[in-house]
């Protein structure tokens, strides 16, 4: 249930509740779990509020992390290597920040869609962290490319279905990761600082799902409402 805290943007309002369910399914080990749903919803939602008041997502951020110096610091940072102001042509950007176990995270994604095939193609992806002391930075450099291309496959293709109480997928054939030719251009910026050492091990995981998400939305002005954002899913918003 890990992702509901808020508390760095500047919303004076603010309840996450939670209530537990028996699905009846055994949970499993993942990468970010909780969070990866927690803060989907959270940034989806964020970057519709933005939109529905016609204010740039990044700016929107910017202006509620202004009690959060070292947020806006990562923030300023991707939108910078990302060149978030830049106009592209069919491509478009979108992005995400988030305090995660006390590392501080910003993403941006610049995505193409295919109207025919409904197929999303990440070409770049911009991540800046802070995590305190960088102890190793060649290491966190390491873990965030991996986790990015780990949060990629959630985002776009990873699903498992059941049928007659069974999981219906066996292999990597029909649970499909990531592929070499999946993977876009990956730019991670470290920013070190005084602050205690917090975790770097699994906080990328979590920012890629609504990047791609935000940036489809701005591409398109669909929004998807659940990952992975197969390609069915996407005909199916696009009409």
């Amino acid at each position: 249930m890990g992702g509901i805290d808020l508390k760095y943007y500047d919303i004076p309002n603010q309840y996450g509740g939670q209530i537990p369910q028996d699905t009846g399914v055994r949970t499993a080990p993942l990468r970010g779990i909780g969070d990866i749903a927690n803060k989907f919803v959270a940034e989806v939602f964020l970057d519709e509020v933005a939109l529905m008041r016609s204010v740039d997502p990044m700016q929107f951020r910017l202006e509620l992390l202004k009690n959060t110096p070292r947020g806006r610091k990562v923030l300023q940072r991707v939108a910078e290597m990302a060149d978030w102001d830049r106009k592209r042509d069919n491509t478009a950007l979108g992005c995400t920040f988030m305090v995660y176990n006390d590392t501080l995270i910003g993403g941006v994604a610049e995505v193409s869609v295919d109207h025919s095939t409904g197929q999303i193609k990440v070409h770049n992806f911009w991540c800046v962290v802070d995590c305190g002391i960088a102890v190793q930075p060649d290491n966190i450099v390491a873990q965030f490319e991996g986790g990015i291309v780990y949060g990629l496959g959630l985002a776009l293709t990873e699903e498992i279905s059941f049928r007659d109480g069974a999981v219906q997928q066996s292999n990597f054939y029909d649970y499909r990761v990531a592929r070499m030719n999946d993977v876009p251009d990956i730019h991670v910026g470290v920013i070190s600082t005084d602050n205690h050492p917090t975790g770097v091990g699994q906080m990328s995981v979590v920012v890629v799902a609504p990047a791609v998400n935000n940036a489809v939305a701005r591409l398109t002005g669909v929004r998807l409402r659940e990952p992975p954002m197969t390609p069915e899913r996407v005909k199916k918003a696009l009409g």
